[in-house]
């Protein structure tokens, strides 16, 4: 098939935030036809198997693709602290760097675009999410919060559990996870929801 023919097909799928190579080809497009975009630069590939227009406007993906790259660049990484925060609307704070949490012994360095932080317990509270189009591993927002007491300094932890109590709805804190977190990472959470909840 031609080029430009591919192009015609894969119309529908360039105006999403990403597509992945099985979409593509459940549409005709072969995986190679893709990879050769990228190269030309008529896509960015965004990871393996998951592309984007290259001229695909939502200011929300430009926002998130380097965060999506980062994270899945990390072996085993999980999206965790001041990134986390501000996926889930939880901080003001844009971090200058991604904030990438990975297990002990794991020999990933931070640099100018990535923070790396160890954690002992790498799977309390990690979760996925999409964005973008794209599952990321992230961890949950209770966990997040108490991580960012323990982490972080007061006043970010304290405005993301005042930012997460007033969350209504699907958005709803778990106050039962948050209490069973702060006891197995060893943080009393208990007079800070006290204070902000009576």
């Amino acid at each position: 098939m031609r080029p430009k023919a591919c192009l015609i097909l894969l119309t529908p799928l360039l105006d999403q935030p990403s597509f992945t190579s099985k979409e593509a080809r459940a549409i005709g497009v072969p995986s190679a036809v893709l990879s050769h975009y990228a190269k030309v630069g008529k896509l960015t590939r965004i990871r393996r198997g998951v592309y984007q227009a290259i001229d695909y406007q939502n200011p929300e993906s430009f926002r998130w693709a380097d965060l999506i790259e980062a994270v899945h660049s990390i072996n085993d990484g999980v999206v965790c602290l001041v990134s986390a925060l501000a996926i889930y609307d939880l901080t003001e704070e844009i971090p200058r760097q991604h904030w990438i949490g990975i297990r002990h012994g794991t020999s990933a360095r931070s640099n100018r675009q990535i923070k790396i932080i160890r954690f002992r317990d790498l799977d309390l509270g990690r979760t996925e999410i999409e964005l973008e189009g794209v599952l990321i591993p992230i961890f949950d927002k209770e966990r997040t919060i108490i991580d960012a007491f323990r982490l972080l300094s007061r006043e970010t932890a304290i405005k993301a559990l005042k930012s997460a109590v007033a969350k209504g709805g699907k958005e709803r804190i778990d106050f039962i996870k948050l209490e069973e977190y702060s006891k197995r990472l060893q943080f009393d959470i208990t007079p800070y929801l006290l204070s902000i909840t009576t």
